[in-house]
């Protein structure tokens, strides 16, 4: 289920049954299998398993019991912050660096032998509670309230950290793919989607990204890719370029196939877009 977008917080009745506050954590979405004897499974928007990547997770995960189902988001800490840029990095380059990384839940789907997503969110939510007490990282619940002014406080107290606003539901809905009413994100950043499609520089230096906008027009990147961005973008690109191109505009390009990327709109600088993060979709 996708929240749509929104400036204000809403209010502590504004939404189905009262409003719960989550924060909005910058990450991968994930839904987590837990399936008994059978390998965990961490499905991406895309349905690609994401378990390989992250094998201290899906250990986590396999612990759990057989048909439990959540909802959640990957996430990566380094150096007293949320590190969007680490989970494109190899779980043994993380380990290396001592970056933690954490399946923090926001929701459940299913419970053994039952779904529960026509139930209401406040049952969900205390079903989630109960299936993860007395579990401890990397596993862990976001953290949520009922209480606005407490909300208010936390957005403004991690937002150094990374914390990207808040999540607003409505305690009385139930969980539908794709549904946006009763959902509702406040971001503290206006990025907008976007496809990598070409970058500048060289394979182990990319300089700047050409991005492919919802409209699609295409735009380069600025300022340059600092050195963490471009670590990012080699390795994810690594396997999924094709040849060189020299483009009239850019001069030689790495075409690759399209990655998922948020970018900050600049309206001062059209044609130029700031690259924010790729998207683990």
């Amino acid at each position: 289920m996708r929240p749509k977008a929104a400036r204000e917080v809403p209010a502590a009745d504004a939404l189905p049954g009262g409003v719960q506050y989550s924060i909005k954590l910058d990450g991968f979405r994930a839904v987590a299998f837990a399936r008994g004897s059978a390998p965990a499974v961490l499905q991406s928007r895309s349905e690609r398993d994401l378990a390989p990547d992250f094998p201290d997770i899906a250990r986590a995960l396999a612990a759990l019991p057989d048909g439990l189902v959540l909802d959640g988001e990957l996430c990566a800490w380094h150096e007293g912050r949320f590190a969007f840029g680490q989970l494109v990095r190899s779980s043994r380059a993380r380990a290396r660096d001592e970056v933690a990384v954490a399946y923090v839940a926001f929701d459940l789907l299913a419970i053994p032998g039952h779904d529960v997503r026509d139930r209401p969110l406040r049952e969900r939510w205390g079903l989630l509670q109960a299936a993860l007490a007395g579990t401890g990282p990397p596993l862990q619940i976001v953290l949520a309230t009922t209480d606005r002014a407490e909300a208010l406080t936390w957005r403004e107290a991690l937002a150094p950290t990374g914390v990207e606003g808040l999540v607003a539901k409505g305690l009385d809905t139930a969980y539908r793919p794709k549904a946006r009413p009763g959902w509702v994100k406040i971001r503290d950043t206006d990025t907008v989607d976007a496809l990598v499609v070409a970058y500048t520089g060289t394979p182990r230096r990319p300089r700047a990204l050409i991005a492919e906008l919802a409209d699609g027009t295409r735009a380069l990147t600025a300022p340059q890719l600092d050195a963490r961005q471009a670590r990012e973008i080699a390795e994810a690109a690594a396997g999924r370029s094709r040849p060189p191109e020299d483009d009239p505009e850019h001069g030689p390009l790495h075409p690759v196939d399209p990655l998922p990327a948020e970018v900050l709109r600049d309206p001062g600088r059209t044609p130029y877009v700031r690259f924010v993060r790729l998207r683990g979709d």
